[in-house]
């Protein structure tokens, strides 16, 4: 049995199944974690979900923006974006079926048996894995529960402080949304950046998230997508950036947990 995390699809369903053809994937024996944003801006988004749905019991997805993007979407009864490309998966009888099937999955996930953490964007410094789960587990109970229209329709906004007031459900189910699904840069002080996406050398007042000095010295593997700019480089070994812009005209690349060998689609 294998276990494998495979960075963002975006509708690329061809080089996705190219990259498990490669590694002779077995939906019987071995598991995928996908990174998120398994849908938009690439040319097959319903293949990509009609296929990670018949895995059901061999995938976990931790979702990303464009997949919660696409749950406001349908749940709002909202035009997409035509940038997204999404006609034919909107247009599709079996569309409620994987909606309820994104809403199964988390925004993280830990594998105790590899120490690894696994999300779209990555976790904030300030966050243990402990109660980054709880997090994910908390926010999901919303965009699963009955006001998840509702939630999902305000969840864009640009709050760079990272706040968790329980008083204020929505403002909390943002951050966590920002940190697990949009999060590239920090600023001096830790707080979310929403408007660079580029080049890490942003100069000093802008620093990548996982540059935090808790990451230097901690043996936990971090696992994200998200941020294709960085060309799967993090300058820290056991901080994996699985995005390698695919949907772009890159390669898609897959992690093996057991042997951290990366693989990339031809």
């Amino acid at each position: 049995m294998a276990h494998y995390a495979v960075g963002d699809l975006q509708g690329c369903y061809t080089p996705f199944k190219q990259l498990l053809a490669q590694v002779d994937f077995s939906p019987s024996r071995d598991h995928l974690y996908l990174v998120g944003d398994l849908v938009a801006r690439g040319p097959d988004s319903l293949a990509c979900l009609e296929y990670v749905y018949s895995l059901q019991s061999s995938v976990t997805v931790t979702l990303g923006n464009h997949d919660l993007h696409l749950l406001s979407t349908v749940l709002n009864n909202k035009p997409a974006n035509p940038k997204d490309k999404l006609d034919a998966l909107l247009s599709s009888a079996t569309l409620p079926d994987y909606i309820n099937f994104l809403q199964s999955q988390p925004l993280c996930t830990y594998l105790p048996e590899f120490d690894s953490f696994i999300s779209h964007a990555g976790i904030h410094p300030y966050w243990s894995i402990e109660h980054a789960i709880e997090l994910s587990n908390w926010a999901q109970s919303y965009y699963q529960g009955p006001m998840a229209a509702d939630y999902l329709s305000k969840m864009y906004g640009k709050n760079p402080a990272i706040d968790l007031p329980p008083s204020d459900p929505q403002l909390k189910f943002n951050t966590i949304v920002n940190v697990f699904t949009r999060m590239r840069f920090l600023t001096e002080h830790w707080q979310l950046d929403f408007d660079n996406k580029g080049e890490v050398n942003k100069g000093e007042l802008l620093q990548p998230w996982f540059t935090h000095p808790r990451f230097k010295t901690s043996r936990t593997r971090f696992i994200f997508g998200h941020w294709a700019a960085l060309q799967g480089k993090t300058s820290l070994n056991h901080v994996v950036a699985l995005d390698t812009g695919c949907v772009w005209g890159g390669p898609m690349t897959l992690l093996n947990l057991s042997t951290n060998e990366q693989i990339t689609s031809n």
